[in-house]
């Protein structure tokens, strides 16, 4: 059980490249999630993107429901900044990512500073006190930036794309099968959709057992309607319940 309440919100960071469409999500927009596992509500899971400040602000929640903090706690807070793109970019350059997490007794308190003219990120843990820098590339993205930089594309079926992420203090070549067209339902109707699957590699909050599957709406939002991760006891998905998209 631990494992499968333990998977929060993480199933939703994943990256992938192609074909750069002619619109994408709204500013501002919240999303909001219900997070099941054999089919019982396990916890609730909200991703939200504004504008704020002269910034692109992405903040990701996952709590676990009550019956499941009694033995398991999940109050995860993910976070990440970017500059406005520019007159030639359809996506921002990202400046900051943090996370604080607490999984049962799992803990974790980190913060990544991009200085992307120079090709440098900045990594603290907070918890440890370690500092380190590394280096990055043109268009190397934090998991969650990531997963909004998919939506301002244009995937096509049957291809494999790659793009660099920065997870757990180093650059990973991430692919994502672009796998099937698909129509599903949910509680809020039925969507036509395609169907990735992203190939994660990386430690740290993206080191799970089993395939990842996400339905994005088949248009030019890209809505992740559902997502779905086999872990050892069955499978736990996130489906939209509701929000301002």
């Amino acid at each position: 059980m631990k494992k499968c309440t333990g998977l929060s919100l993480f199933l939703f960071f994943f990256i992938l490249t192609t074909f750069v469409s002619a619109s994408a999500f709204r500013i501002p927009e919240k999303l909001v999630y219900d997070l099941t596992w054999a089919g019982i509500k396990t916890g609730t899971a909200t991703l939200e993107i504004r504008n704020e400040n002269e910034k692109i602000r992405i903040v990701s929640t996952a709590r676990s429901v009550d019956w499941v903090s009694v033995f398991y706690t999940v109050e995860d807070k993910i976070e990440a900044e970017l500059s406005p793109p520019g007159p030639s970019a359809v996506f921002g350059t990202p400046r900051s990512y943090r996370v604080r997490i607490r999984e049962g007794g799992h803990r974790r308190n980190k913060e990544v500073v991009f200085d992307c003219l120079n090709r440098r990120a900045y990594f603290t843990d907070h918890l440890s006190g370690e500092k380190m820098d590394v280096e990055i590339r043109d268009k190397t993205f934090d998991p969650l930036s990531s997963f909004y930089y998919i939506r301002t594309l244009k995937p096509q079926v049957g291809r494999s794309v790659y793009v660099e992420v920065l997870d757990n203090k180093k650059l990973w070549n991430v692919e994502v099968q672009i796998i099937r067209r698909e129509r599903v339902s949910t509680r809020l109707g039925d969507f036509d959709t395609i169907v990735i699957k992203p190939i994660l590699k990386s430690e740290g909050i993206f080191n799970r057992r089993g395939d990842m599957y996400i339905w994005l709406t088949d248009d030019d939002r890209h809505v992740p309607v559902k997502l779905q991760t086999k872990v050892a006891l069955g499978r736990v998905t996130a489906t939209l319940k509701g929000g301002n998209y």
